[in-house]
């Protein structure tokens, strides 16, 4: 197969991309100079981002190139029980919609930048902020990690593998550096908009033409009735209870993304933030449900594909239709450019978020109080940088395919969601108990996914949150509150 986008073709989009992110960076930079002096302005643009620009930034940040990379193989694989991936998103808006309007407002009432920052408030607990601060800070590794593999099988795969897997990688990494440390939050937001509109156009693209050209789901029906016709079937029992702890899993770990929850911190105003989510409503089907039918048409087009080739399905069918003509090409363009940019945008978002948490939550907090806004930031981008590098001698040689990587994070980075969505409506929670719950049931979840014990099918993350919440929830009834910590919790959340 002749590729579209292998040789200078490949390499020219990728530059092409790197160059205007870059400058999305610079010109952000040369309009705020005064952006590396506050924290809020850093991290968060200055509370001020508008509805549009927090739509992309929220949309960027819960659909990543890796949606439009890894959603399509795994659909292949598996066939139609992959629609819950549809599911998926919309139990995160429902999650958001239950805590984030009450605490956006306490955001603003405490100037939080962070949710490390809104448990510390909270329960003022030097262990619950640190044991939740670890948790997200391993959570927000492993997705950096998902996301330098997907860089580097996106650009492997688009260009046929003309840029090899390792070159992507690095080129991207430096590029996101570069912009994110010049203009922070904002230039974030404003590359997440880009890239979600680029990314919008070229999914939908993709879907038309493979619908054109591949004979659409009809065609994959009949190829997998003859070859596999488990991937028509429902889900046993088993299945469907795997589907129900996935939702699960997905639905809480996903709502409490820290750097999620940043966003909501960064919004306007309490309206904006709602007129976000309510776009958001409309992307699981726009999105998730588009790439869901590009895997399974896949399944017409390249039959017999291994597990390892699957993997580059989507830049497979990408070529396959910029080869067929021209208005194709330009829209694989921008499909091409897009994933790139919403993988990388992803990635700049986690290493936004995990460099405030070490800056504003672990060194101002506890190690020097007394540092300015500007060195806070440095050594937050510091330890970012080092962060970077770990990360990038891991992803040289990826541990395992991305909905793997995809699923490992959630099963920590849920044992922190007692304390920041129970502790907004709860305020006899006790803070021993919430510390003691959120560490059993990470030792639990842990243990369990290091064994591969799953048992009746439900994810270690579950039981180490029902653990959590057992001990949590029945320490705090049994024990109670004492009277400051009561005082304390009304002052900041109101009688609940």
């Amino acid at each position: 197969m002749e590729l579209a986008f292998g040789g200078a073709a490949g390499i020219i989009v990728l530059v092409a991309y790197g160059v205007l992110m870059l400058a999305v960076g610079l010109i952000t930079y040369l309009r705020n100079r005064n952006i590396l002096e506050s924290l809020d302005e850093y991290y968060l643009g200055g509370r001020g981002l508008g509805v549009m620009v927090l739509f992309f930034t929220f949309f960027a940040t819960q659909y990543s190139g890796n949606t439009v990379v890894g959603y399509p193989p795994t659909a292949y694989r598996i066939g139609y029980q992959y629609l819950v991936s549809v599911p998926f998103f919309i139990c995160i808006i429902a999650a958001y919609l239950f805590f984030a309007p009450r605490l956006y407002a306490l955001g603003r009432r405490f100037s939080l930048l962070t949710p490390v920052d809104w448990i510390d408030i909270r329960f003022k607990s030097k262990a619950v902020t640190i044991l939740a601060a670890t948790l997200m800070l391993y959570a927000l590794g492993n997705y950096l990690l998902e996301q330098f593999v997907a860089i580097g099988q996106g650009v492997s795969g688009l260009t046929g593998g003309t840029i090899p897997y390792q070159v992507g990688v690095v080129f991207f990494i430096v590029i996101m550096v570069a912009y994110s440390w010049l203009g922070g939050m904002r230039s974030v937001a404003y590359t997440d908009t880009i890239q979600g509109i680029a990314l919008l156009f070229g999914v939908f693209m993709l879907l038309i033409g493979s619908l054109i050209y591949f004979g659409g789901p009809a065609a994959s029906a009949e190829v997998m009735r003859v070859q596999t016709p488990e991937k028509l079937g429902a889900p046993d029992a088993a299945g469907v209870a795997h589907w129900f702890s996935l939702l699960l899993l997905v639905g809480i770990g996903a709502a409490v993304y820290p750097h999620a929850v940043q966003r909501i911190f960064s919004a306007r105003s309490e309206a904006t933030l709602k007129r976000s989510f309510i776009r958001m409503a409309y992307m699981p089907f726009i999105t998730a449900g588009v790439v869901f039918f590009v895997g399974i048409i896949g399944i017409a087009a390249f039959p017999d594909l291994t597990t390892a080739e699957s993997e580059q399905l989507v830049g497979r069918i990408a070529n396959a239709l910029a080869s067929r003509s021209l208005v194709f090409y330009w829209a694989m363009v921008l499909l091409f450019g897009g994933v790139i940019a919403a993988i990388v945008s992803t990635a700049d978002s986690v290493l936004l978020t995990f460099s405030s948490i070490v800056s504003n939550d672990l060194y101002g907090r506890y190690i020097h109080p007394e540092a300015s806004e500007q060195r806070k930031i440095l050594v937050g981008k510091l330890i970012g940088l080092v962060a970077v590098v770990v990360l990038v001698i891991i992803a040289w040689y990826p541990p395992s395919t991305l909905y793997q990587i995809f699923v490992l994070k959630f099963e920590l980075l849920i044992q922190a969601a007692p304390a920041l969505i129970l502790g907004l409506y709860w305020s006899r929670l006790n803070s021993r108990a919430l510390f003691a719950g959120m560490l059993a049931g990470a030792v639990l979840a842990a243990a369990m996914t290091f064994a591969g014990w799953r048992p009746l099918g439900v994810f270690s993350g579950l039981w180490g949150l029902l653990l959590n919440l057992v001990i949590c929830i029945g320490a705090s009834l049994v024990m109670g509150v004492d009277r400051e910590e009561h005082e304390r919790a009304v002052e900041v959340i109101g009688t609940y």
